[in-house]
């Protein structure tokens, strides 16, 4: 083989390797994408609670710091909890948001403002935590 042949040869591999590695990354992209749960609401407001799963947990926290608010909930020894009742209220205490958590994990598109988050747990356990949304993502963890 001669050393344009090589050339042509070692160009065309390289042009080979760099069209898998791309529609590997989109096809990573998609998956993460089709790990997350259906959003709800419209609009200025909605949200999408999920986190049950390895696939879905990992898509969930990736996607965190792409949302206004994301909300973690978990007992006192660490482990995830679910079906936690949420109701998010504005500055002013008109109710902005409820929701029922199906997953440790909720991303949350709501205006920039000021919030309190009061969270109950099925058992009654009840936490509440102010936040100020805008400017980037906010996490609020709630331990029961």
């Amino acid at each position: 083989m001669s050393s344009v042949q090589a050339f042509i040869v070692s160009k065309n591999l390289r042009r080979a390797l760099l069209a898998c590695a791309c529609a590997a990354g989109a096809f990573g992209a998609a998956q993460a994408q089709s790990a997350m749960p259906q959003w709800k609401g419209e609009g200025a407001v909605r949200y999408v609670c999920g986190g049950i799963g390895s696939d879905e947990s990992n898509a969930m926290r990736a996607a965190m710091k792409d949302h206004p608010l994301a909300l973690l909930f978990a007992r006192a020894d660490g482990a995830y909890l679910a079906d936690v009742q949420v109701d998010i209220k504005g500055a002013d205490g008109a109710p902005s948001l409820a929701l029922r958590a199906s997953g440790p994990v909720c991303l949350v598109d709501i205006p920039a403002g000021r919030y309190t988050i009061d969270a109950t747990t099925t058992g009654g356990d009840a936490k509440s935590q102010s936040v100020t949304v805008g400017g980037g993502s906010k996490t609020a963890s709630f331990r029961f």
